[in-house]
């Protein structure tokens, strides 16, 4: 989804800046957006760590001014899904990249965005924020209400400072993160699901408006809804016990 999001931005005329862990997939994706004419940035950063947050946002209001848009797409989901075994640095692992990272990168251009009285947040949270359940875990789950929350107390708190804060909440999306469920989906079960283009327009969509229209919360779901009980099921024992789990 941020690759999809940063390169339908960088056509539209944004200079896209790039943060994530991994130099060389940021370096790949920032190749691709230069070879389609865009402009990007790419920075290597732990976004959970506040001062690696600092010292990105300096080099880049450095290097081409303040913030304009600020889009939360990073997401971490734990392995363990069911709270009675979820370990508790995996919870804590979770919350730190899906909501204190957003709390982080968010105080971070909040100054500039509104000392202009004007900026936009977009964060994409998730549908497990609303509706949680044994897909995504308990930490996920927690993690993504959480931030729903905050973006909702920007709304309400900076909307008439200039601030537009936009909620993105995907349904069931085809990305790599599936294949690390307890069950992964089939090919044909993907083929009905939200694709990371599809969040990327919504996300466009909600930049590309006169700044006087916010649509505050943007729900991207798949039209067909697949029955999930089997994969539920099955989540339900990842990383239980020996003595728990249920014998075949």
């Amino acid at each position: 989804m941020g690759l999809e999001t940063a390169r339908l931005l960088a056509r539209d005329g944004a200079a896209v800046v790039l943060l994530g862990r991994r130099q060389q997939t940021l370096d790949a994706v920032a190749a691709t957006i230069r070879a389609e004419g865009g402009t990007a940035l790419a920075l290597a950063t732990d976004i959970t760590r506040a001062d690696d947050v600092t010292r990105v946002l300096d080099r880049v209001r450095a290097e081409l001014g303040p913030v304009d848009v600020l889009v939360n797409n990073a997401g971490s989901a734990s392995s363990v899904l069911n709270p009675q075994w979820l370990p508790h640095d995996e919870w804590r692992q979770v919350l730190d990249v899906n909501l204190t990272a957003v709390f982080q990168l968010t105080q971070a251009v909040l100054p500039d965005m509104l000392g202009r009285g004007t900026g936009t947040i977009v964060t994409v949270s998730s549908l497990a924020a609303v509706n949680p359940n044994l897909l995504g875990g308990a930490a996920y789950g927690a993690a993504k209400a959480g931030v729903r929350n905050f973006m909702t107390f920007l709304h309400n708190t900076f909307r008439n400072q200039g601030l537009r804060a936009i909620t993105v909440l995907p349904g069931e999306a085809d990305t790599p993160i599936l294949d690390n469920r307890a069950r992964p989906p089939a090919p044909e079960e993907r083929a009905d699901m939200v694709r990371p283009e599809d969040v990327a327009e919504a996300i466009r969509l909600a930049v590309a408006l006169p700044q006087r229209v916010v649509l505050q919360e943007i729900v991207v779901a798949p039209t067909r809804q697949r029955d999930t009980s089997a994969d539920l099921e099955i989540s339900r024992w990842a990383g239980a016990p020996a003595d728990a789990a249920p014998q075949a």
